[in-house]
């Protein structure tokens, strides 16, 4: 048996190009495209998926856990945030690792995550969770490119950027509502797609509600302490003056690249009240 060479098709661009060079260098024949499907997507995603997929000449493999984010948030009564997010750890990194360890051993395998060189100090949790199976960051490798030069290479391959992206979001994950984003990240939901947002807003309302806790997506510091800050609070301050939030502060997908351990811990601690 050849070993496979799967690759964690996301539906954005670091994945799309890890995919590319992985396929240039083992074959279509001996690659899959693994898309892990969290039910929040843009339906753009999905067009970008199907463009890929003639592209690349590869059936891609969808696995999914069957909620949403939001469902997944209700159900283990955690509202997930920049710091702690149970959808990537139940509906990616779970989800993905049962259907690896189901259908190839360690040595049957390689894994490939679509890290690029200006954030390698991110492969460190990946290549903890998945041991002892083997991970490798093709765009951590020369020729080194960068998000501007994908977008670049993409238009001239003929497939359209994503929506999101054409937008000027950093990601195409979640519709734009990924709890990993900051207050930049959420301002530019609101100015962008405000529908979106209401819908996130009103999500994380219900949520406060059946917890029962003073927790939200976001948190702010005020005099030296941190406190959580609600989608609504940030709207109100938005439309009033933004100049009041981090518009830097834009965060981004984490999916794939926490530390499962520390996420469990965390969501343990958080829902005993040992912290904020």
């Amino acid at each position: 048996m050849s070993v496979k060479h799967i690759v964690f098709f996301s539906g954005g661009l670091g994945s799309f190009f890890t995919a590319k060079r992985v396929i240039e260098r083992h074959g279509k024949e001996n690659t899959i495209l693994l898309f892990t499907d969290t039910k929040t997507e843009d339906k753009d995603l999905y067009r970008f998926l199907n463009d890929a997929e003639q592209y690349f000449g590869i059936p891609i493999t969808y696995i999914s856990d069957g909620r949403d984010i939001w469902q997944v948030f209700e159900d283990v009564n955690f509202i997930g945030n920049s710091r702690v997010a149970p959808c990537t750890q139940i509906l990616k990194q779970r989800l993905s690792k049962k259907w690896i360890k189901e259908n190839f051993k360690p040595d049957e395998c390689i894994l490939y995550l679509g890290i690029d060189w200006t954030e390698e100090h991110r492969t460190v949790a990946p290549r903890k969770n998945w041991r002892p199976y083997r991970v490798e960051f093709p765009l951590c490798e020369e020729p080194f490119i960068d998000k501007e030069d994908m977008k670049q290479e993409l238009k001239k391959i003929g497939i359209e950027l994503p929506f999101l992206y054409r937008l000027g979001f950093t990601h195409n994950n979640c519709a734009g509502m990924c709890v990993k984003g900051g207050q930049g990240h959420w301002a530019q939901l609101l100015e962008k797609l405000p529908e979106r947002f209401a819908f996130a807003e009103q999500k994380e309302k219900e949520l406060r509600k059946k917890i029962g806790k003073d927790v939200a997506i976001l948190s702010v510091t005020e005099k030296g302490v941190k406190r959580p800050m609600t989608l609504e609070e940030l709207r109100k301050k938005y439309e009033k003056e933004p100049k009041q939030l981090d518009l830097f502060d834009i965060g981004g997908c984490g999916c794939f690249v926490e530390d499962d351990e520390l996420i469990t811990c965390e969501i343990d601690a958080r829902k005993r009240g040992d912290v904020i």
